[in-house]
């Protein structure tokens, strides 16, 4: 496929854009508390600058320093100072041909407490002390639970409303004057983006934040002029554009990421917010008002997983929204519609249902997305699989002044290390004992920096245990990670063998000058509980991989981690009354929320049953028996498929028998300790660096 729609250049306005690529905002906390770029997030932007995407747009940057941040290490334009590391942010994406935009945004009802009103005393303090930093992140739990107790500042919204499913803050009804403010704020923030050679600004009208919330009847209960009416709700919005007309001139390119339907319809609440005849109606007065583009997406924080999907979700489910809006107007529409690949891309474009492909994730999987299409080699790209690592990793980490991950691409944040990687490698050689991602991504580095890579795996298929998730219902889209890697290391020039028995021996034939034991991990079975060897008792991958299929039984699912959600699945399938025990006080303790309410919208409809906060003491042969962890009550569950699924305990096979060779061993991911694809990945990442 030549790809001759993607790769063409189109306006905004009058900004040329070389290709048909935008890397959407997406906030990864790499900046500092006073809001300008740090080397190490121009270093980020650059890369991707360098891999062809033809315009850039930021994480979200805040219009002033109280009531609009989100974070201590976000980027701002709310003051002047901010101009001149801007202009030098700009230049370093200019050398490369792209465009760089700039996304003014306010959290409103969906901001955090601890960073909303405390950044202005931060900033100065910092700034002469910044060691101080470290200490206001280590007071993060107090403050966090000061936030859930509602005993810390309020946020602003636009009226005082239910609070957001996520980022819910205790809020208070802005007055006319803050609106006033605020509109300025947002009016300013632009005129320093254009001194600063920004190529263009967005206004972020979407996810739920401020201006949707002025959108939106749900979020919207004001009776002044700026609510009530369609017009009035629409005034925020519009005085903040015609203000940046006024200041910045009709020709500085503006547009608004816009969620074109807040889809409460898909969570059970028809009726709630607004939907897509509303939202073409937003978009017919923002062109009206001189926009240049919109920019479609969708949702809100209490819709979360409808604007931010997870693996489940089709590429393209929601591109209709692109569609629908273009359908309206004359002005560029830009979509993120979970764009995966190069082809959909593509159709997408050709259709007509868009005029610009917009995603986050893709460019930060692989910042060189773009230039592999250029180069006629599209299979070399690494495709995001949607684990979400990325948003989990973020939110967890900028509570502490870390940056967000990507779990298939380590170098995220530390692209200037990445780069400069040394080819040391030449003459010495590394075997890796095991085929999943860890192994595999130690392979690629070893062979980047010049090793001579053989990798001996076990099972007939590479893939470890990404293949029994991947073999869950809609998660297929998992195993693209092991595909991906198997291609890169190939040319790389790595060998790989397959459904070979490895022993101490026959890899000390091989002289490696380093041993790296990936050999992953196996279902805990812990052998104190009684019954557990019971015919009628099994591991979830024997369920999922289609070994063991109970059907029509009363089956109980010990475990409630993804594993054991996916598993409880099958058995649902299979016509099983299915019941999950937990001893944890909540289901899936630890898992980020979003990957179990994508997995709660099938299994409660479906019927299944939980019990968090129960202990398993025993398995009978047709009940387990099973203790309330709180008030010690006992009782029975009927049972006649009972399915482990309690975790993954890791299997140093071999390490030993390879030591006692004189061999160099090194464990790496689930070798090491029980993870997730990213656990592993980076763990085989950082060994294969430092060796």
């Amino acid at each position: 496929m030549a790809f001759e729609h993607l790769l063409s250049p189109m306006n905004i306005g009058t900004l040329t854009i070389k290709n048909r690529t935008v890397m959407t905002a997406a906030e990864m906390s790499l900046g500092q508390p006073d809001g300008t770029p740090t080397e190490r997030l121009m270093d980020y932007y650059e890369e991707r600058a360098k891999g062809g995407v033809g315009l850039i747009i930021p994480g979200v940057t805040r219009v002033n320093d109280m009531g609009a941040a989100s974070t201590y290490t976000q980027l701002a334009m709310s003051h002047d100072y901010h101009i001149e590391p801007m202009r030098e942010f700009v230049e370093r994406i200019h050398r490369h041909g792209a465009k760089l935009g700039i996304q003014l945004h306010h959290p409103g009802r969906q901001g955090y407490s601890s960073s909303t009103n405390s950044l202005p005393m931060v900033i100065p303090i910092v700034k002469r002390f910044p060691k101080v930093l470290d200490g206001i992140f280590k007071a993060t739990p107090i403050l966090l639970g000061m936030e859930e107790k509602k005993l810390i500042w309020s946020v602003q919204a636009p009226s005082k409303v239910e609070l957001a499913n996520h980022g819910a803050m205790r809020m208070h009804a802005m007055s006319h004057r803050e609106v006033k403010n605020l509109i300025n704020d947002f009016i300013e923030a632009a005129v320093r983006c254009q001194k600063a050679g920004v190529d263009i600004v967005e206004l972020h009208g979407g996810h739920g934040y401020m201006i949707q919330q002025f959108l939106s009847p749900n979020t919207n209960k004001r009776t002044d002029e700026y609510g009530g009416s369609f017009e009035n709700r629409m005034r925020f919005v519009s005085e903040i554009i015609q203000g940046i007309r006024e200041r910045c001139g009709r020709d500085y390119p503006l547009m608004v990421r816009l969620t074109a339907d807040e889809m409460y319809d898909k969570i059970g609440m028809p009726g709630k917010g607004y939907d897509l005849e509303y939202g073409k109606k937003v978009a017919v007065e923002l062109e009206k008002l001189g926009v240049d583009a919109i920019n479609v997406t969708s949702a809100c924080y209490d819709v979360y997983n409808r604007w931010l999907e997870p693996t489940s979700f089709e590429p393209g489910w929601r591109a209709y929204l692109a569609k629908e809006i273009k359908s309206v107007v004359s002005i560029p529409v830009c979509a993120a519609n979970f764009i995966r690949s190069p082809e959909q891309a593509e159709r997408q474009i050709a259709d007509g249902w868009q005029d610009f492909v917009g995603s986050a994730r893709t460019f930060i999987c692989d910042p060189h997305w773009v230039q592999k299409i250029e180069e006629g080699r599209p299979e070399d790209i690494k495709r995001c699989i949607g684990c979400l690592n990325c948003i989990s990793s973020f939110m967890t980490n900028a509570k502490v002044g870390k940056p967000g991950e990507c779990a298939l691409n380590p170098a995220v944040g530390r692209e200037r290390i990445d780069n400069a990687m040394p080819r040391d490698g030449e003459g010495k050689t590394a075997v890796i004992i095991g085929a999943g991602p860890a192994g595999l991504m130690a392979a690629e580095v070893l062979a980047r920096r010049g090793f001579a890579v053989t990798v001996l795996e076990k099972n007939k298929e590479v893939g470890g245990q990404v293949n029994t998730a991947a073999s869950c219902h809609l998660k297929g889209k998992l195993h693209w990670c092991i595909e991906d890697l198997m291609t890169n290391v190939t040319k790389l020039g790595v060998t790989v063998c397959s459904g070979v028995e490895v022993t101490a021996d026959s890899v000390a034939e091989l002289k490696p000058d380093v041993v790296l034991l990936a050999t992953g991990g196996v279902p805990v079975v812990p052998k104190s509980i009684p019954g557990i060897d019971k015919p009628h008792v099994c591991t979830a991958p024997e369920v999922i991989l289609g070994g063991i299929r109970p059907k029509n039984k009363k089956a109980v699912v010990i475990g409630s981690g993804m594993t054991g959600l996916e598993t409880a699945e099958f058995l649902l399938q299979d016509g099983c009354d299915t019941t999950i025990i937990e001893m944890a006080p909540e289901i899936a303790p630890g898992t980020w929320f979003q990957l179990v309410d994508d997995e709660m919208e099938r299994l409660v409809p479906a019927g299944c049953k939980f019990m968090a906060g129960t202990k398993l003491l025993e398995i009978g042969d047709d009940a387990v028996s099973v203790e309330d962890v709180k008030t010690g009550r006992q009782s029975l569950i009927p049972a006649d498929a009972v399915i482990l699924s309690m975790g993954v305990r890791p299997i140093p096979d071999l390490e030993e028998d390879l030591k006692a060779k004189g061999l160099n061993v090194i464990r790496v991911g689930d070798a090491v300790k029980s993870g997730t694809i990213a656990n592993a990945v980076h763990s085989a990442y950082d060994t294969a660096v430092a060796l």
